[in-house]
């Protein structure tokens, strides 16, 4: 979707400020949300975790730290999925007689969970449409729900890379319509490609795509 979140190539919004290496977070408060974000039940799909982010009113989201975003997207996911009460989530306590959950991640288990490196690609018949050295176009969509094909790509022409074989198709996951495998490239773009005639001509930037963000140049 269109939102303030899709910054790539936009202006005015102040430097960038490089923060020291191994400053993973800023205060205690933020570890607590990481994790409680990784037990959670409604890890099992963090394509809607993001596009639950997305969703934050623009001057809400500039307002709000990186933990802030993934705290709001928490709380807001728990309460749709039914996981806690209003009640439950004021309070911070259990309403009295409710049954008790088990966890999904069990305090023994987190040590080996987090040292597993997961995976999105999966198995298909389907055979891709692009193969290496060919040139494509970025299409030209605005869709209403998530979408990983940033703004600043959209309409543009690239060379396919590479092939990484088929992974979870994030804009059909995101809503709950499946993982939906498709092919994913590396495509490179041209800095001027993207911003015109004033980037350096020895630029470049190069994205994951999605196949079906895709058409043949």
């Amino acid at each position: 979707m269109n939102g303030v979140h899709d910054m790539g190539g936009m202006q005015g919004l102040g430097a960038i400020e490089p923060e020291a290496e191994g400053q993973v977070f800023h205060h205690p408060w933020e570890g607590r949300v990481h994790a409680m974000s990784l037990a959670s039940p409604t890890r099992a799909n963090i394509d809607s975790g993001r596009h639950q982010r997305e969703l934050i009113p623009g001057p809400e989201y500039l307002r709000m730290s990186y933990y802030e975003k993934w705290f709001r997207s928490l709380s807001e996911r728990l309460l749709q999925q039914g996981l806690v009460t209003p009640e439950e989530f004021a309070s911070g306590q259990p309403a009295p007689g409710s049954a008790k959950a088990t966890p999904r991640l069990a305090p023994e288990a987190v040590e080996s969970t987090l040292g597993r490196q997961g995976s999105y690609v999966r198995e298909t018949t389907a055979r891709p449409q692009f193969a290496s050295g060919d040139q494509v176009r970025a299409r030209n969509i605005n869709p209403n729900g998530h979408t990983r094909l940033p703004r600043y790509a959209r309409g543009r022409r690239g060379v396919i890379e590479r092939l990484h074989g088929a992974h979870v198709f994030p804009d059909s996951n995101a809503h709950g319509k499946g993982e939906d495998p498709r092919p994913l490239y590396t495509v490179r773009f041209t800095a001027r490609e993207l911003w015109g005639e004033a980037a350096d001509a020895r630029d470049s930037v190069s994205l994951d795509l999605w196949e079906p963000y895709l058409e043949r140049a």
